[in-house]
């Protein structure tokens, strides 16, 4: 992790896969296809997204195989070990401000906030609000000071920070339980 507790590259990997594995065991190359399916849809084809090899979290005792995980019809599974790790990962700060890679660690964290108790949700929603909150102020300042800009820029700014806004309004909402 970097100093600020955001995640770097790889372990974002590691939360999609360990994700992944917590919805239910996956075939190795099955599993490699969602991480590598999920990280190219939200951030483009990237060699810092490709990550370590899968074989890592067997060697770590984070998930495990009935035999040779790397063969075809290998299946991993999550193992408590595995649990504890996704747990730490999810609870990671998002990084300011909300670039592509940070973007991809907010959906991971989206995607699979449901595999934490009800009370940790709650708390990583306020965290992910606050991030959201924090880049809406940013966004605000630079619209506020560039106010006379040119139509184009000013139009987008007016866009992003209504998203932003609408982002916001989302996660205050209580989620389903």
């Amino acid at each position: 992790m970097f100093r600020d507790n955001s995640l770097i590259p790889s372990e974002a990997i590691r939360l999609a896969a360990l994700g992944f594995l917590a919805d239910g065991p996956r075939r190795y190359g099955d599993l490699a296809a969602a991480i590598r399916h999920f990280t190219s849809c939200v951030a483009g084809p990237s060699l810092e997204l490709m990550g370590s090899s899968l074989e890592l979290l067997r060697y770590e005792g984070l998930a495990s195989s009935g035999g040779s995980a790397a063969a075809e019809n290998g299946t991993l599974e999550i193992t408590e070990a595995g649990r504890q790790t996704l747990h730490a990962l999810l609870k990671a700060r998002l990084r300011a401000p909300l670039g592509d890679f940070n973007r991809l660690t907010l959906l991971l964290k989206l995607r699979f906030l449901h595999v934490l108790p009800a009370g940790e949700r709650h708390e990583q929603m306020a965290l992910i609000a606050e991030s959201v909150e924090s880049e809406l102020a940013r966004l605000k300042e630079l619209r506020r000071a560039d106010a006379a800009a040119p139509g184009a820029f000013v139009e987008w700014l007016d866009h992003d920070i209504a998203t932003l806004q609408a982002r916001l309004q989302s996660l205050r909402v209580p989620a389903a339980e």
